[in-house]
């Protein structure tokens, strides 16, 4: 499984952008439509995509996509 690629695909899904590329070093500054709002959507999609649950604390760690996607990874290790 590409994580990067499916959180690639949510990304393009919920911020509107089919030409989005993102990378493990994409943050939020890179990219003009995820702003606050999108976030929590991005959140809530990779959620429902993964079928997984992040916490607070564990959502604000998260400094880039990489961060993101190694939360994912180590959360699907775990269930």
């Amino acid at each position: 499984m590409d994580i990067l690629k499916e959180v690639n695909d949510i990304f393009i899904d919920v911020l509107e952008n089919d030409n989005l590329v993102i990378n493990r070093e994409t943050t939020s500054a890179d990219v003009e439509e995820w702003d606050s709002l999108n976030h929590i959507q991005l959140i809530v999609s990779i959620e429902k995509h993964f079928h997984l649950k992040f916490s607070a604390s564990e959502i604000r760690n998260w400094k880039d996509v990489g961060a993101m996607c190694d939360a994912i990874a180590a959360k699907m290790a775990v269930a």
